[in-house]
């Protein structure tokens, strides 16, 4: 799996060629056996692919038309219920509730899953998450219990690989039983 998490990058530019239901169903899958606290598994799923709902998110999503060319975007959300059985339910970037950072780590997992399933299958995806929640839960009808996590284009790369980024180094991060304390 080193050679996926090694060669996995955000792409913005995408072929014509269509993606089938199956290979993103497949995507899913490898995000749909994500571990999860408490096995809750928050996650939920929304497939994307008709240019009136695309261009509504893409607009919603700060108008980033590179967004467009990709034939499926997928928007992936996370149960609030499954951490916080009463309502309210309004949970926003600025909210203060724990469960909100509990079901975004969970999701998050999820996803990561899925965008390196992308990568091991040959797809191109980018994760953007430029959005407001009140712009664009009416743009798919979606629940006040879902938070949206993100909206992954996915398609194949009609761009030559990037390079890779710039990463630090294991020994500017890593400690040994307390912060700062390197392994002599």
């Amino acid at each position: 799996m080193l050679k996926e998490i090694e060669s996995r990058r955000s792409i913005r530019k995408y072929s014509t060629r269509d993606v089938t239901d199956k290979q993103i169903l497949d995507l899913i899958e490898s995000a749909r056996l994500a571990p999860s606290g408490d096995n809750t598994q928050p996650w939920n799923f929304i497939v994307v692919r008709s240019a009136a709902i695309k261009n509504a998110l893409i607009s919603a999503d700060h108008n980033q038309r590179w967004m467009k060319e990709a034939p499926v975007l997928l928007v992936c959300t996370a149960d609030i219920t499954c951490r916080k059985k009463d309502g309210p339910f309004h949970l926003d970037e600025n909210s203060p509730e724990p469960e909100l950072k509990q079901i975004i780590r969970d999701t998050a997992i999820a996803i990561e899953n899925l965008l390196l399933e992308v990568e091991h299958d040959g797809l191109a995806a980018c994760w953007t998450g430029w959005f407001d929640q009140k712009d664009v839960h009416p743009i798919l009808g979606i629940p006040e219990n879902q938070y949206i996590c993100g909206i992954i284009p996915i398609g194949y790369s009609a761009e030559a690989r990037p390079a890779p980024r710039p990463r630090r180094p294991l020994d500017t991060m890593v400690y040994y039983d307390s912060w700062g304390k390197s392994k002599k």
